[in-house]
C-alpha cells in the first residue's frame, strides 16, 4: 500500500498528480470505466428519489453509503480500483469548477434580490457574527488542548477530544483529532483555520419550500439563503487567496490580504455584473429559441466562473452577482420555468455524485482510523456548530426585531436551526489538506468529518425546523387569510356551476347525468390540520386593521402580476416593470403602507440634479450675441475688425492657440526639459501672452463696456491679467535672482498657466447639454411608462378585490385607497405629458405600434395552431412581425406634436373621415386656459365641448347620478366627491351637450391648457347634417366607456371596439324610455349593460340602476327613467350592415354617458 500522505487534488513532488488516498495503480490502467460509474450513480440517485421522495437526506446518506462500500472494494480489489482510479486521479480544484458553478448560480437565481437589498445589514451582520464565531469556537479547542497538555493531565480521555502536540509521536494508536491536528504547535494552526473556514459554510441552496406547510415568510428564507451565499463567497475568497499565494503561504502580512480581499469581490462583483448583462440580452433576444438560450446560459455561467477564476478572482462571488441580477423579466415568457427545472436537475445530479464519490474517496483509506473517538467528537463538532448559531441568532435578534415587525423570538429558534451544510463544504474539504503547511496520516477523516456533519445537519436541523415552526405555530395560517383562500374557493365553485349550467342548454349533451356531474365537479378543500391553530373555530371576527394588512399584501401580489404581465404584452418596458416590481417589494415590509406613485418616484430618485446639471450648462454656455454692437457710419477699420470678432473662424483660432499651448506647458511643468529650454520657453510664453492680448483687445474694441455681460469673457480676461502679470514676475526674477519671495511667487503663477485651457470647456458644454437632454427625456418617458403601468395596476388591483376580502367596510376602504393612488397617478401622467409633450407623444407612438404587433403575433399563433397557416409559412410571417418590435430598439426619443386641427382626427365618433373633419375644422376655436382656470362649474348649462390638446385639468364632481331619479337615487346615499384628472385627447362635455342638461362637473386647470372648443350650436348644426349617425355614434362611444369602466371582467373576452361596432354590429345602443317596454331575447343577446337612467324587470319588479349588467332572467324590462340607454352586446356571428340600416332597425340611438370622473 502506497503512503496516504500525499495529496489527491494537488500537486506533488513530480509531474503528476499525487493521490489523497488510496493506492497507486501499479498496473496497465485502461480508460472507460469511470463514465461507467457516474451513469451507475445516476441511476441509483434516481431511483432512490423516486422510492424517497420527501426525503433528500435518506438518498445522500445511502449514496454515500454506497460510495464508502465502492471505495472499500477499491481499497481491496484491483477490478474496482480501475473503476474509481479516475476520480482519485481528479484534482480537486476540477472538481470544484465542474460542479459549484451550476449549483451557486442556481441559489442565487433563487434569491430575491429585492428583498435581500432590504435587509442587506442584516444579512452582512449575521454573516460576520456566524464566520466569527464558528472560528472563535472551534479554534479554542486547540488552545483549550496546549493548556490540558501543559498541566500533565491523563491523556486517556481528554486526547480523545481536544487536539495533541505537534511532537507527539505518530502511531497507529492516536486518536481521530491527532490526525486532524498534528503540526498544530499552537491556536493559529493551518489546518485547524481551513477546517473551521470549510464548516461555517451553510448549504446556499437550502429551500424551504421543500417544506410541507405554508405560512412561511419569504424574507426570512432569503435572510438564510443570503446569509449562506455570502458566507460562501467570503471562503472561496480566503481560499482562492490562499490558493494563489500558495508558495507565500502565512508569510504575507494582513494588509496584503485585506487588499486581495477587496480586490477579490469588486472585481468579481464587476465582472459578474456584466456577465449578467449579457445573459439577460441572449434570453431576451426575440429570435432565438429555447434550445440555444439554454445551452447559451449554461454556457456563460461556466465561461464567466473559468474567467473570474483565471484573473484571480472569485467565480463563487461573480455568479451570485449574476444570478442576483436576474429575475423573470429576464426571461422570455415560459422559458424560465424551463431553465429553472434544467438547473434543478444538474443541481440535484451534481449533489449525488459528489456525495457518493466523497464516499469512495473515504473508503478508499485506511480503516484503523475509524474508532469510537470519532464519532465523540463528530458529536462535538455538529453541538459546537449548532451553538455558534443560536449565539449568532441570540445577538442579532434584538436588530431583527427593530428592522421587522414580523420577526419575534419563534423565528429567531427557527432560524438557529437553518445552519444546513451541502455540497460546497464537501468541495472545499480537500483543501483543507492541500493548503496546509504541514501534513497528516489520514487526509480523508477531514472529508469523513465534513461529510458526516453535512448529512447530520440536513436530516437533524431540517427536522428541528419543521418541529419548531408547527409547535411554535409559525405555519399557521392565519384567519384572514383562511378567509381570502375561502373567497377564492367559492368564486372557482361559482365558475364551474355556471360552466355547468351553461353546458345543459347544449342539445348533444342531454342525455348526461348533471347530479353526478355536480356531486364529482364540487370543490371540498379542506386546509391540513397543522395549517390552522387549535382554537381558529373559536377565535373572534379579525377586526378591520388586520384584514386590511392581508388585504395590503394581496394587492402588491396582484401589483406585481400586472406589472409582469404587462411587460409580457409589450404594454410596460422591461425597466420599468423592473422598477415598479422592485418598489413594491421594497414598500411591502412596511406594515400598513400601500404603495402610492410618489413612493415609486422617491424609489426611482429620477431626474432632478439631471435637471439642475442642464440648468448650470445653460448659464454656462458661450453665446455670441451680435445685437451688442451694431457698426454705424464709414469707419471701415471697426467694420473691418466686427466682422473678424463674429465670425466662426476667429472663434476656432482662439480654441486652436488653447491647443497648441499644450506642449510648451508640458515642457514648462518637467523640471530637466524647462532648465534646457529657459529662454525658448520664456519667448513662447511672450508670444501667447501678446496673442491672447490682441484677441481681448479686438473684443473690446468692438464690445466695449458689453464685454464684461459675458462670462466667458471675464474669466479670459482675469487669465490675461494672470499672465501678464506672470510674465512680469519672470522679468523681474532675472533682475533680482536672490529674491526668493518674488521667486517662490513666480513658480507658483507658473502653475496657474492651466488655466490657460478653462476656455476650451466652451467647446464641450453643447455636446454635454444634448446628452443631459438626451438622459432627461429617457428618465421622463421612463417615468411616464412606470406611471402608466402603475395606473393599469390599480385597475386590475380593482376587479379583484371582491375575492379579496368579502368584507363591505374593507371593500370600501381598499376601493378609496386604490382610487386614490390612481388620481394621483393620473395627475403625474398629466405633469410629465405638460413637461414634454412630444417624449410622452413619441413614447405613445412606440407602445400603440407594439402593441397592435403583438395582437398581430396573438391572432398569427390562432391562424397557425389551427392550421389555416402552414408552419413555414407562419415561423417566417413571425420573423417578419419580431424584427419590427426589435426595429423599435431604434425608434425616436422624441415625436414633435401634430398641429391643433389634426387632434380632430383622433376623435374616435369622427372615424376619420374627411367630410365630419373638414366641416368642424371650420367652426372649432382654440381656447386657451391659464393655471387655476375654470373651464365649467357644476350647475351651469353646457356652451359646447372641449378637445384637450395639451396641458391638463381637474374634475371635482358630486356623487354621480346616472341618470337616476331622485326617487330612485335614495339607495345611493355615498357624499364621496369624486375627482378625476383629464389630460391631452380627453373631451370634456359631451354628455352635457348632448343631454342639454346642467354640467354636473367642475373643471379646473392644472397647468396651463390649450383646447379645441366646438360649441353647443355647432355641434347640434352636425346633428342634423349628418342625422342620425354622427349622435348615435358619440352615445355608443360613451356607453362603450362607461361598460369598460365598470364591467372590464365581463368583457374581458369580448372585441367590442367602437370601429367593431359600427361595422360589424357586435354591440349597439338601444333607448328606452319612461314607462316604455323591451324584450330581451337573451338567443341573440350575450348581455345587456344599463349605462345611464334605470329600468325595472317587469315580472318581478326589480330595479335595475345605472351602472349594472341585467340578469339572465330577466325577460323584459321597462324604463322607470326620462330616459334609459342599454347596451346590447350580440351573441351571434356579427353580419356587415351599414350604419343606416342598423340605426333604424334598432330605433332611436339615444342615451349613454363616458365616464364617472368627466361626466358626473
Amino acid at each position: 500500500m502506497a503512503k496516504v500522505n500525499s495529496t489527491f487534488l494537488g500537486t506533488g513532488s513530480g509531474h503528476t498528480a499525487d493521490l489523497l488516498c488510496g493506492r497507486s495503480a501499479d498496473y496497465t490502467f485502461a480508460h472507460g470505466y469511470f463514465p461507467m460509474l457516474v451513469c451507475f450513480i445516476t441511476v441509483l440517485g434516481g431511483f432512490l428519489r423516486s422510492f424517497i421522495k420527501n426525503s433528500e437526506v435518506t438518498v445522500l446518506a445511502v449514496l454515500s453509503l454506497t460510495g464508502f462500500v465502492i471505495g472499500h472494494l477499491a481499497y481491496s480489489f484491483i477490478q474496482m480500483h480501475q473503476v474509481v482510479y479516475s476520480l482519485l486521479r481528479t484534482p480537486s480544484f476540477s472538481l470544484y469548477c465542474y460542479v459549484s458553478p451550476l449549483i451557486i448560480f442556481m441559489a442565487a437565481l433563487d434569491v430575491d434580490f429585492y428583498i435581500l437589498k432590504n435587509v442587506l445589514w442584516q444579512v452582512l451582520l449575521t454573516g460576520f457574527i456566524t464566520k466569527s464565531s464558528v472560528l472563535r469556537s472551534v479554534l479554542s479547542q486547540s488552545e483549550a488542548q496546549t493548556w490540558l497538555e501543559s498541566m500533565d493531565t491523563s491523556r486517556s480521555t481528554m486526547n480523545k477530544i481536544y487536539f495533541k502536540k505537534t511532537h507527539t509521536k505518530k502511531t497507529g494508536d492516536c486518536d481521530c483529532l491527532t490526525d486532524l491536528s498534528q503540526a498544530m504547535p499552537s491556536f493559529v494552526s493551518s489546518i485547524c483555520f481551513l477546517f473551521c473556514l470549510c464548516v461555517s459554510c451553510a448549504r446556499a441552496s437550502f429551500s424551504w419550500t421543500t417544506f410541507p406547510f405554508s405560512g412561511i415568510s419569504k424574507m426570512y428564507t432569503d435572510i438564510i439563503r443570503g446569509e449562506s451565499m455570502i458566507i460562501c463567497g467570503v471562503t472561496s475568497i480566503f481560499f482562492g487567496i490562499l490558493r494563489n499565494n500558495l508558495v507565500h503561504m502565512f508569510v504575507f502580512r494582513e494588509f496584503h490580504v485585506l487588499l486581495d480581499f477587496i480586490f477579490h469581490i469588486f472585481g468579481s462583483i464587476l465582472v459578474g455584473y456584466w456577465s449578467a448583462r449579457i445573459i439577460q440580452f441572449i434570453l431576451t433576444d426575440l429570435f432565438s429559441n429555447t434550445l440555444t438560450s439554454i445551452i447559451l446560459c449554461v454556457s456563460m455561467v461556466y465561461m464567466t466562473f473559468y474567467i473570474v477564476e483565471f484573473l484571480k478572482l472569485s467565480g463563487m462571488v461573480a455568479l451570485i452577482t449574476v444570478g442576483l441580477n436576474l429575475d423573470s423579466l429576464s426571461f422570455k415568457p415560459r422559458m424560465e420555468i424551463i431553465i429553472t427545472k434544467f438547473l434543478i436537475m444538474f443541481t440535484s445530479v451534481f449533489q449525488q455524485l459528489i456525495y457518493t464519490f466523497f464516499g469512495i474517496i473515504i473508503g478508499c483509506g485506511e480503516n484503523n482510523y475509524f474508532k469510537f473517538h470519532t464519532l465523540n467528537f463528530t458529536l462535538i463538532l455538529f453541538i459546537t456548530v449548532n451553538f455558534v448559531r443560536l449565539l449568532t441568532i441570540v445577538l442579532v435578534s434584538p436588530i431583527l426585531m427593530r428592522s421587522s415587525y414580523e420577526y419575534n423570538w419563534r423565528w429567531g429558534v427557527v432560524i438557529a436551526w437553518s445552519g444546513i451544510k451541502g455540497v460546497f463544504n464537501l468541495l472545499l474539504a480537500p483543501d483543507i489538506y492541500n493548503l496546509s503547511d504541514k501534513n497528516v496520516e489520514s487526509p480523508e477523516m477531514i472529508i469523513f468529518y465534513v461529510q458526516v456533519l453535512s448529512l447530520m445537519t440536513m436530516g437533524i436541523n431540517s427536522y428541528m425546523m419543521i418541529h419548531f415552526a408547527r409547535t411554535l405555530g409559525l405555519c399557521v395560517i392565519s384567519l384572514p387569510r383562511q378567509m381570502a383562500m375561502q373567497n377564492a374557493i367559492d368564486h372557482i365553485q361559482e365558475m364551474i356551476q355556471n360552466t355547468i349550467t351553461l353546458f345543459k342548454t347544449e342539445k348533444i349533451l342531454t342525455n348526461v347525468n348533471w347530479t353526478l356531474v355536480e356531486e364529482k365537479s364540487k370543490i371540498k378543500y379542506r386546509i391540513s390540520f397543522h395549517h390552522i391553530s387549535p382554537g381558529a373555530k373559536e377565535q373572534e371576527s379579525p377586526t378591520d386593521e388586520v384584514l386590511i394588512e392581508e388585504a395590503r399584501l394581496h394587492v402588491a401580489i396582484i401589483q406585481m402580476s400586472s406589472f409582469e404581465k404587462q411587460c409580457q404584452d409589450g404594454i410596460l418596458d422591461t425597466e420599468a416593470a423592473r422598477i415598479l416590481i422592485g418598489a413594491t417589494k421594497s414598500y411591502c415590509p412596511i406594515q400598513g403602507k400601500f404603495m402610492s406613485i410618489y413612493d415609486v418616484s422617491t424609489y426611482v430618485k429620477a431626474r432632478s440634479w439631471l435637471i439642475k446639471f442642464k440648468k448650470i450648462l445653460t448659464l454656462l454656455e458661450y453665446h455670441k450675441d451680435t445685437g451688442y454692437f451694431i457698426p454705424y457710419g464709414n469707419n471701415k477699420f471697426l467694420i473691418f475688425i466686427y466682422h473678424i470678432v463674429f465670425s466662426e473662424e476667429f472663434d476656432y483660432a482662439g480654441h486652436i492657440i488653447s491647443l497648441m499651448y499644450i506642449y510648451p506647458l508640458i515642457i514648462h511643468l518637467t523640471s530637466v526639459p524647462r532648465k534646457l529650454n529657459e529662454m525658448s520657453l520664456t519667448l513662447v510664453n511672450y508670444y501667447f501672452i501678446f496673442l491672447y492680448v490682441l484677441q481681448s483687445t479686438l473684443k473690446i474694441i468692438i464690445l466695449k463696456r458689453k464685454y464684461f455681460h459675458q462670462h466667458w469673457n471675464t474669466l479670459e480676461f482675469c487669465i490675461l491679467i494672470i499672465g501678464i502679470t506672470d510674465s512680469f514676475c519672470v522679468y523681474f526674477v532675472k533682475l533680482r535672482p536672490e529674491n526668493l519671495v518674488l521667486i517662490q511667487f513666480t513658480i507658483i503663477l507658473g502653475y496657474t498657466r492651466i488655466i490657460r485651457f478653462i476656455p476650451l470647456i466652451k467647446l464641450l458644454i453643447p455636446t454635454l447639454i444634448n446628452i443631459v437632454d438626451v438622459q432627461i427625456k429617457r428618465r421622463l418617458s421612463l417615468m411616464y411608462s412606470i406611471t402608466k403601468g402603475y395606473v393599469k395596476s390599480q385597475e386590475d388591483a380593482k376587479f379583484l378585490i371582491k375575492q379579496i376580502s368579502s368584507r363591505e367596510s374593507i371593500y370600501q376602504k381598499l376601493y378609496e385607497i386604490l382610487e386614490t393612488n390612481k388620481r394621483d397617478a393620473i395627475r403625474e401622467l398629466g405633469l410629465i405629458e405638460h413637461e414634454d409633450r412630444d417624449v410622452v407623444i413619441a413614447l405613445k407612438t412606440r407602445q400603440a405600434i407594439q402593441t397592435v404587433i403583438a395582437k398581430s403575433l396573438k391572432h398569427l399563433s390562432f391562424l397557425c395552431s389551427r392550421g389555416i397557416i402552414d408552419k413555414h409559412e407562419g415561423i417566417e410571417m413571425n420573423k417578419v412581425l419580431l424584427s419590427k418590435i426589435k426595429a423599435l430598439n431604434n425608434f425616436p426619443m422624441s415625436i414633435p406634436p401634430p398641429t391643433p386641427d389634426k387632434y380632430l382626427h383622433n376623435i374616435v365618433w369622427l372615424e376619420n373621415k374627411d367630410v365630419l373633419i373638414e366641416f368642424f375644422k371650420e367652426r372649432a376655436k382654440l381656447a386657451y386656459f391659464d393655471y387655476g382656470d375654470v373651464i365649467c362649474k357644476e350647475g351651469e348649462m353646457p356652451q359646447g365641448i372641449y378637445l384637450i390638446i395639451s396641458g391638463m385639468a381637474i374634475l371635482h364632481s358630486s356623487p354621480p347620478t346616472f341618470g337616476v331619479d331622485s326617487v330612485h337615487r335614495l339607495t345611493r346615499q355615498s357624499q364621496t366627491l369624486f375627482t378625476e384628472y383629464c389630460t391631452c385627447g380627453d373631451i370634456i362635455g359631451e354628455l352635457s351637450c348632448l343631454l342639454k342638461r346642467e354640467i354636473e362637473y367642475t373643471a379646473i386647470c392644472e397647468t396651463i391648457l390649450q383646447a379645441c372648443f366646438i360649441s353647443l350650436e355647432d355641434l347640434y348644426e352636425g346633428f342634423d347634417v349628418f342625422w342620425p349617425s354622427l349622435e348615435y355614434k358619440i352615445w355608443l362611444k360613451l356607453a362603450l366607456s362607461t361598460a369598460y369602466q365598470y364591467f372590464e371582467s365581463a368583457l374581458v373576452d369580448e372585441d367590442i371596439t367602437f370601429q367593431r361596432c359600427v361595422a360589424l354590429n357586435v354591440a349597439y345602443v338601444d333607448t328606452l324610455s319612461n314607462c316604455n317596454e323591451m324584450t330581451i331575447d337573451w338567443a341573440t343577446m350575450k348581455l345587456v349593460i344599463v349605462v345611464y337612467g334605470s329600468v325595472m324587470d317587469t315580472k318581478t319588479e326589480a330595479p335595475f340602476l345605472a351602472p349594472c349588467i341585467l340578469s339572465k332572467t330577466c325577460e323584459q324590462v321597462q324604463g322607470t327613467s326620462d330616459l334609459s340607454k342599454l347596451l346590447i352586446i350580440q351573441a351571434t356571428e356579427p353580419v356587415k350592415v351599414s350604419s343606416d340600416s342598423k340605426i333604424t332597425g334598432k330605433g332611436y340611438p339615444f342615451s349613454g354617458w363616458k365616464s364617472i370622473g368627466k361626466e358626473f
